[in-house]
This record gives C-alpha cells, structure tokens and sequence, in this order.
C-alpha cells in the first residue's frame, strides 16, 4: 500500500557538538546523514515502537539503498539543529523518509534530503515489511 505524505513531522532536537565540525566550526557534510538517522528512529518512536525492537521481533532490517541531501545553510558548532522526518511512503517492501534540518534559534534552512530503504533479514533477504509494525508506522503520532 503506498501512504504518500499522509503524516505529520517528527521533529527533534540536538546540539551540535565540536567533533561534528571542522575547524573553522562547520559541521561536516557527513553529518547530516547521522541526523536523519535520529529522525528517522525518533519518529518510530513517535509512532509507538522502537526501531530495535522491530529488527529483534521481526528480523526486519531497512537499509539505506539511496538517499538525496540538498544543503541550503551552515550549521556551526554549538548551533542547536531542529531535525524535522515524515513518511514519505511505506510500500510492502519499501520505505521512504523525508527529512529537514534547521537551526532552531532562527528557523534557518540547512539541508533537506531523503532516504530510500529496503526491507531485508538478517541474511540480507528481502522480505515484507513487518504487518504489525507497518500498521504503527501508518497510523497518527502518539
């Protein structure tokens, strides 16, 4: 079943840390990456389970296949980031999730991207994804 941009964001906060930066104080562009990961678990979290759970339980793994980031502003050090995630769709086999970052002081822009994941085991097999996790995923925030 395909859900396009059916849910509300999962927003998150984080402080930008020195080792996330290069020395001049940016963050490495690497990092955006990491952040979406928190979006991502923090909006399984919103909608009722946790992402661990799911691949323990279920033997259910979504990696990455394909991702889109598009960087707009820096991010410096000590800036506190507003992580923003919504489903984009969840298909049988498939997931997809938006992503935008800002910086909290002042609703600056910094990235916005995407990310394309694949249901597989443990052996690296495609399977469904998880029914009674899907229906989580599918439903309104907690």
């Amino acid at each position: 079943m395909n859900t396009e941009n059916i849910h509300n964001w999962s927003e998150t906060r984080i402080r930008v840390r020195y080792a996330e930066t290069d020395q001049a104080g940016v963050v490495y562009h690497a990092n955006y990456l990491v952040w979406f990961e928190v979006g991502r678990v923090e909006l399984c979290r919103d909608h009722g389970f946790n992402y661990r759970d799911m691949e323990k339980q279920s033997d259910a793994i979504l990696p990455v296949i394909d991702l889109k980031v598009t960087y707009r502003s820096p991010a410096l050090y000590d800036d506190v980031i507003l992580i923003r995630t919504r489903l984009k769709f969840l298909r049988t086999r498939s997931v997809s999730f938006i992503y935008e970052v800002y910086r909290d002081t002042d609703m600056t822009l910094l990235a916005e991207g995407e990310t394309y994941h694949v249901v597989v085991n443990k052996e690296g097999r495609a399977k469904s994804f998880p029914p009674e996790f899907a229906a989580k995923m599918r439903s309104s925030k907690k």
